[in-house]
């Protein structure tokens, strides 16, 4: 198949691709057209159905559709005019080949993590995070497949993990360098900080916003799904519990980035930053990915506030 990011003017395309959104407008002339984004694992694609004819089968988003047309250029952008379009059929696609998937061995990230899990002294900590990560089946299934955001970072399958293990990493070395930090409150706060983002988003192909992801968000259900845990386990320390819960709720740091709280313990403080850190260098990282040189201007990018631009050789 032709991937979405080696697609160029000119180019016939006869693939199945994934329907990400589907939508049925009105142009000018006051004929109706459909818009459609079509995505792959290497990125989407917008296409246009300007003549709906009996070459359009019926289809729907997040439907796999088999799509002839050509590659044309709108405004700078690549977009693909559409002739016929039929729903695959089992057995002509792959679903890997359209969902975007972490470049990390899955499986070593899990590993890792539960060595951080099992380096928790504390014993209560310990078998609060064992309830998740090792006991809990469903959970680690939905952990593991989750990304960390529907598009800001880490938005792939895995990403959630990806996150979560390298905010952590960063806990774990902050904690060689201040010992004023409690390793065991902080470890388990990094590897808890994001779990509500099992229920703030949908699993791919869809990873949307659910309805409580949309009223609650994924800082408040996560220390729910974390105190609900702690209820569970004879004897948990209520102070233990409301420092670990805070760190969840202010590792946004601050109110207008969503944090309930703001950081009112230094293993809180420690956790916004490592949070903040890796989601800015991933987001960058993952900006500098779609340039075409390294010392290419990116544009204005909202979130850093600034035209961006890659580095050049020394």
């Amino acid at each position: 198949m032709k991937y979405i990011e080696t697609l160029k003017e000119g180019d016939w395309i006869g693939d199945v691709y994934l329907c990400r959104k589907k939508q049925s407008l009105v142009a000018k002339n006051g004929k109706t057209y459909y818009s459609i984004d079509l995505q792959d694992k290497t990125g989407m694609i917008n296409a246009k159905v300007w003549d709906i004819n009996s070459g359009i089968d019926h289809f729907e988003a997040l439907d796999y559709i088999k799509v002839d047309g050509d590659v044309t250029v709108f405004q700078g952008t690549p977009q693909i005019r559409v002739r016929r379009i039929r729903r695959a059929q089992e057995g002509e696609y792959i679903p890997s080949d359209y969902l975007p998937v972490s470049s990390k061995d899955i499986n070593q990230m899990y590993s890792e993590l539960l060595k951080f899990v099992s380096s928790v002294k504390n014993e209560k900590l310990r078998k609060l995070l064992e309830s998740f990560f090792v006991e809990d089946k469903e959970f680690i299934k939905s952990f593991r497949d989750h990304s960390a955001a529907k598009s800001v970072h880490h938005g792939f399958v895995g990403g959630l993990l990806e996150h979560t293990l390298s905010v952590t990493r960063m806990c774990d070395y902050y904690c060689t360098q201040y010992p004023i930090l409690k390793r065991d409150l902080l470890i388990a706060a990094a590897l808890f900080h994001d779990i509500g983002k099992t229920r703030e988003l949908s699993l791919f192909p869809e990873n949307d916003y659910t309805d409580d992801g949309q009223l609650l968000g994924h800082i408040v259900m996560g220390t729910e799904m974390v105190g609900e845990h702690i209820r569970r386990i004879p004897g948990f320390p209520a102070k233990t519990a409301a420092e670990l819960k805070h760190c969840i709720l202010a590792h946004h740091g601050e109110y207008e980035y969503g944090s309930p709280k703001k950081p009112a313990i230094i293993e809180a403080v420690a956790l916004n930053f490592a949070d903040n850190t890796d989601a800015k260098l991933q987001t960058f990282a993952e900006a500098l990915a779609g340039a075409k040189d390294s010392g290419e201007w990116l544009g204005f990018n909202r979130l850093f506030d600034s035209n961006l631009r890659g580095s050049t050789e020394v």
